[in-house]
């Protein structure tokens, strides 16, 4: 049994989530994908990822990684036929397209090859004006208070 979620009453009450609900509705209405090649995804520190993607049988130039605006592609095509006669196929030689969701300022580092695993290291950069800063506080002299005429006769000389 699938439940439907509705996002509407966030989206009342928020402004620039648009993407995040977008996001939630699709995986809410998605259909069981296949699961084929596994992987893992590790969070190596608050902002380092690395995706690690089984891939026993494929050489590194029939294994496309492509990085698009919010999405990870990593794509497998076997060059050419294989005619053998098995007599047990237990390793999957098929192709593949799989797809990761990637948040803002995320992007691909690199990608590498060994042992059968596709390694894809992923870092968050958040640009300068999005990070955290402490406001310095400045210790300033008491003023002594204003009078109400001199506080009217200032406001004319700004004028």
């Amino acid at each position: 049994m699938r439940t439907t979620l509705d996002f509407s009453p966030l989206s009342r009450s928020s402004v620039g989530f648009d993407h995040v609900f977008d996001l939630l509705d699709t995986a809410s209405r998605l259909a069981p994908t296949d699961n084929w090649p596994p992987y893992d995804i590790l969070r190596v520190d608050d902002n380092h990822y690395r995706i690690t993607m089984s891939v026993a049988g494929f050489a590194p130039d029939e294994i496309t990684v492509t990085h698009e605006p919010h999405l990870l592609v990593v794509r497998g095509e076997k060059a050419g036929e294989d005619k053998a006669d098995y007599i047990y196929r237990g390793i999957a030689g098929r192709n593949f397209d799989r797809r990761f969701q990637l948040a803002d300022y995320v992007t691909v580092t690199g990608a590498n090859l060994a042992n059968g695993l596709l390694a894809i290291d992923l870092v968050r950069e958040l640009p300068e004006q999005m990070k955290p800063r402490r406001i310095e506080i400045q210790q300033a002299k008491a003023l002594p208070p204003l009078e109400h005429h001199e506080r009217a006769e200032s406001g004319k000389q700004a004028a």
